[in-house]
């Protein structure tokens, strides 16, 4: 096999573009069901996207024309185990990146598919694509996160109905629901998905990981401590090189060089 072709043949593939880091579901033939080989490969590309200062902001999304279709139940009943580590379900669902997400989604997301898209931060679908968790209608339970993280951002008899049913919702759906950030014609969700990448990448990368740390933890916070646990992860950020740039830079009408620090 060339080395083309055992690129193409990688079951997750990660591209750099600029300060963004493309990840791809890359087993087509299965629409990208997860087995042990992804699942190692999503945490590899997520610990990529967090080690690599040079990188902002995440994307990740489905070859083929499609997101990802679950559990390979196939590899499941031979023994494979699509968790990884202390990451869970295909190495994303219980611990995901530090740095922000964005799930881009072609013709559906459905089952695991839908658990992967729900541990991103936004989400970027294609007009017609489906998003669901069937798993009731196999007696199993959508246990990657589904249920726990679908009531928190959605109506809950609209969650209820779909655990119980298992029966898919279109995109614009889910759109009109606040779930889904943004709406594409098909085959353009990885490019809106890019460029709303490159508009989050062109804030300071402590903000933006800050920000989604507060947004994501909050949930555990009492009242009486909320203030002082923002103020743990936003005093160092406020405190930064980046901070004293960013306010140069809209003083003086010129775009800021972000370092990090």
């Amino acid at each position: 096999m060339d080395s083309q072709g055992a690129v193409e043949s990688e079951p997750v593939l990660s591209e750099q573009r600029g300060n963004v880091l493309l990840i791809t579901l890359n087993r087509p033939e299965v629409r990208n069901a997860v087995n042990a080989a992804v699942a190692a490969g999503v945490a590899d590309a997520l610990e990529e996207l967090d080690r690599d200062e040079s990188l902002s902001v995440g994307v990740l999304t489905g070859a083929g024309g499609f997101f990802c279709a679950g559990m390979d139940l196939g590899a499941f009943v031979k023994g494979e185990s699509p968790w990884f580590g202390d990451r869970g379900f295909a190495g994303i669902a219980q611990r995901g990146s530090r740095k922000p997400l964005i799930a881009a989604i072609e013709g559906f997301a459905v089952a695991g598919g839908m658990e992967i898209a729900l541990a991103c931060d936004l989400i970027v679908a294609a007009k017609g694509a489906k998003l669901g968790i069937p798993e009731a209608k196999r007696s199993l339970v959508a246990a990657g996160g589904a249920l726990l993280r679908l009531p928190r951002r959605m109506p809950y008899h609209v969650v209820m109905e779909l655990a119980l049913t298992g029966d898919p919702l279109p995109a614009e759906r889910f759109h009109e629901l606040g779930l889904v950030n943004r709406i594409t014609e098909p085959g353009g969700a990885v490019d809106e998905a890019l460029t709303l990448a490159a508009a989050l990448a062109r804030n300071g990368p402590l903000a933006l990981a800050a920000s989604k740390r507060i947004l994501q933890e909050q949930f555990d916070w009492s009242s009486s401590e909320m203030w002082e646990k923002q103020g743990v992860i936003a005093g160092p950020v406020m405190a930064s090189e980046d901070a004293r740039e960013g306010a140069s830079a809209f003083k003086e009408k010129r775009e800021p060089v972000w370092r990090g620090r």
